[in-house]
């Protein structure tokens, strides 16, 4: 058996005489294997699913003439010495498919073999020429042949049944040649010529949470009454309830580690720190350690052991920032300088994103003199302690601004041992890094969706996602802000405008997060900034929780419909209709399974005016002709109702700037 793809070396051609070169074709594949899906190009990476996710397997399978073929799908996890095989069913065009289930956390792999089907070639045509009246001696000759060659390579128990039936054949009617239990035998016994075998392709199968999560983002020490006094692990177990009720099932840090004092923050990001000023979590290490170290003012790892078991009594699991950053106290500085860039002063050059400056930051150097294998080694126990400590889900900030050699091979080595922890890259860069960091490991990504606020940048952008390479590997996850991210959107759209964020975010992807205040609707900005004024990142920030025009409610109500409905749990499935006003956007979820309900969603992405618009019912998805009726639930009001043809007439105000209904034809209204 050949593998795929196999060019012949020309070099190899042209200083060969004619009939060695000749000679030598005569081994090239005689079959063509391709086109295998799903893929996943630009080096061997892998296609990415979770645990009992069905995955549908394509290839292109032909070969000269008018020859039958026989394909097979084969996988396993990548620890296995045995592959499981699915008979591939024949699709026009040469196209050929076939499904397996993931049973289980890891990596695997699959590939396509492709043969010549010598018997179910012959029973093919011995079939017609029966049926026409035409078959000969020789041709049942020739059946029976096939039959005794088959016992003749096979041993045991087939090989028995194969020589019962060759002398069988001899005084049987020819029909018989076309017995199922025959057809059986002969392909168990199928010496498969000219066996071609696809390049593998790796799977990884991760858990649900990869692809369907809801996160709620908070800083442990503003869970306080008093800015004067600094938030502990303890106080954040009293706000567990509050969250688990909002529908979150992640509920992730900012570095919680101890912070440096040299250059320390102020403020809004001043120059000059106050005496009582607690600094940016991201200016990580002091004299109380660094990154395996927790801030001496949340509490000791027995007090963060107790929030993470308390959490998990609320079906909430910890999800922490691993941000690869050094304030200038932080220990490694002393302890292993050779792992940071020092300039010939002696000095070394604070962190900066032009025009932002971080001056209470410093960054490693991963190809420093000793930085390999000991910072890499170092940055990986550093996952794989929070790791013993309970956390399984880590927001890596700025990934893209370290080498991707090291992602690759630092998710690698932690999922072998822990196949259940999860990566968030917080890469906010070019879409070629962002896919590529996908490919490199990391489970999920954040994305454009935070500046994508029309009806035309959020239909091409999901269309992207949902329609291109990144489907088989980037996972895109909707942040509606970010400590670092007030969205212009936000800032002038009022109660409206959170609303429509929000139920554009957890119903577009199956991944969808919240930054403690947005459920507040707090939009205060620097003026003339995409940031929060008095931002949370300097300081400790008590809120009321139950502050008035809060959309608590809103957002419960939409992370219970995900739960509810498998169709909410993947962006994969995302499909727009017509709606005519371009404020108006209108999209369906169709079941994932192949049940017979959509979930449908329309917003007014207008959050100052109404507007008023005709819009097409999706009665063709449901087999429906256009003067069909179909019975539509609204899931936030409650109520049942019926369409009745396929144009409709609707007007969204500022006040419910949105409906969220599930269509069905079998559903009793």
């Amino acid at each position: 058996m050949a593998d795929a793809p196999n060019a012949a070396p020309l070099a190899a051609i042209r200083s060969a005489s004619p009939v060695d070169a000749a000679t030598a074709a005569r081994q090239w594949p005689r079959l063509v294997v391709e086109e295998v899906t799903p893929h996943v190009a630009g080096g061997d990476f892998p296609v990415c699913r979770v645990v009992g996710e069905t995955v549908t397997v394509e290839a292109t399978v032909f070969t000269d003439g008018h020859e039958q073929l026989a394909a097979e799908l084969l996988w396993r996890p990548v620890d296995s010495d045995d592959w499981q095989r699915v008979p591939m069913t024949a699709l026009p065009t040469d196209r050929w498919t076939a499904q397996l289930t993931l049973e289980r956390l890891g990596r695997h792999e699959f590939c396509v073999e492709g043969w010549l089907d010598i018997w179910g070639g012959f029973r093919r045509d011995f079939a017609k020429k029966l049926d026409a009246g035409v078959a000969q001696d020789v041709d049942a000759m020739e059946g029976r042949g096939f039959v005794a060659d088959a016992a003749a390579r096979s041993a045991g128990r087939l090989a028995e049944q194969l020589a019962v039936w060759a002398a069988r054949l001899k005084d049987a009617e020819p029909s018989m040649l076309l017995d199922d239990g025959l057809a059986a035998l002969m392909a168990e016994a199928d010496a498969r010529p000219f066996a071609l075998r696809s390049r593998r392709q790796l799977l990884d199968a991760e858990r649900i949470a990869a692809r369907f999560s809801s996160w709620y983002e908070l800083f442990p020490r503003s869970i306080t009454t008093d800015a004067s006094r600094h938030g502990t692990f303890d106080d954040v177990i009293g706000r567990l309830p509050q969250i688990r009720d909002m529908g979150f099932d992640t509920l992730y840090f900012p570095p919680i580690h101890p912070i440096g004092r040299t250059n320390r923050k102020g403020p809004n990001n001043t120059l000059t720190a106050g005496e009582g000023d607690p600094g940016s979590p991201y200016a990580i290490g002091a004299a109380e350690g660094g990154h395996d170290a927790v801030h001496p003012d949340l509490g000791g790892f027995e007090s963060f052991g107790r929030l993470v078991e308390a959490a998990r009594g609320h079906g909430l699991e910890i999800a922490l920032d691993f941000a690869i950053q050094c304030s200038p106290d932080h220990p490694w500085l002393k302890d292993h300088p050779g792992w940071f860039a020092w300039r010939p002063d002696g000095s070394m050059k604070y962190a900066e994103n032009p025009p932002k400056k971080y001056q209470d930051i410093v960054n490693v150097d991963f190809y420093g003199p000793d930085a390999i294998p000991g910072l890499w080694i170092a940055l990986r126990d550093v996952i794989l302690l929070w790791v013993e400590h309970g956390v399984k889900t880590f927001r890596v900030d700025n990934p893209h601004t370290k080498p991707l050699p090291f992602w690759e091979w630092m998710i690698a080595d932690v999922r072998a041992a822990h196949p259940d922890v999860i990566f968030l890259a917080e890469a906010f860069t070019r879409p070629t890094m962002m896919y590529r960091l996908a490919k490199a490991g990391f489970s999920q990504s954040y994305t454009y969706f935070t500046w994508r606020d029309t009806k035309a940048e959020l239909t091409e952008y999901i269309t992207e996602l949902t329609t291109t390479a990144p489907k088989d590997f980037y996972r895109p996850h909707f942040f509606v802000n970010t400590p670092d991210i007030n969205p212009i959107y936000l800032q002038t759209s009022g109660r409206p405008g959170f609303r429509i964020r929000a139920i554009l975010a957890a119903t577009l992807s199956g991944l969808f997060g919240v930054y403690s205040g947005f459920e507040l609707c707090e939009a205060e900005p620097i003026p003339g900034k995409e940031e929060y004024n008095d931002s949370e990142k300097y300081i400790v920030k008590p809120r009321d929780w139950n502050a008035p025009g809060n959309i608590i409610l809103d957002i419960a109500m939409l992370n219970r419909i995900r739960r509810q409905y498998p169709a909410l749990q993947t962006h994969l499935n995302t499909k727009f209709f017509v709606a005519h006003d371009d404020n108006i956007i209108w999209y369906g979820r169709p079941d994932p399974d192949g049940g017979a309900g959509m979930i449908c969603v329309m917003v007014n992405l207008d959050p100052h005016n109404a507007h008023e618009c005709a819009f097409e019912v999706p009665l063709w998805e449901f087999g429906l002709p256009d003067t069909g009726d179909i019975a539509v639930e609204d899931l936030a009001e409650g109520y049942r109702f019926r369409w009745y043809g396929k144009e409709q007439t609707i007007r969204i105000a500022p006040d419910q700037p949105y409906r969220i209904w599930r269509l069905s034809p079998e559903h009793d209204a």
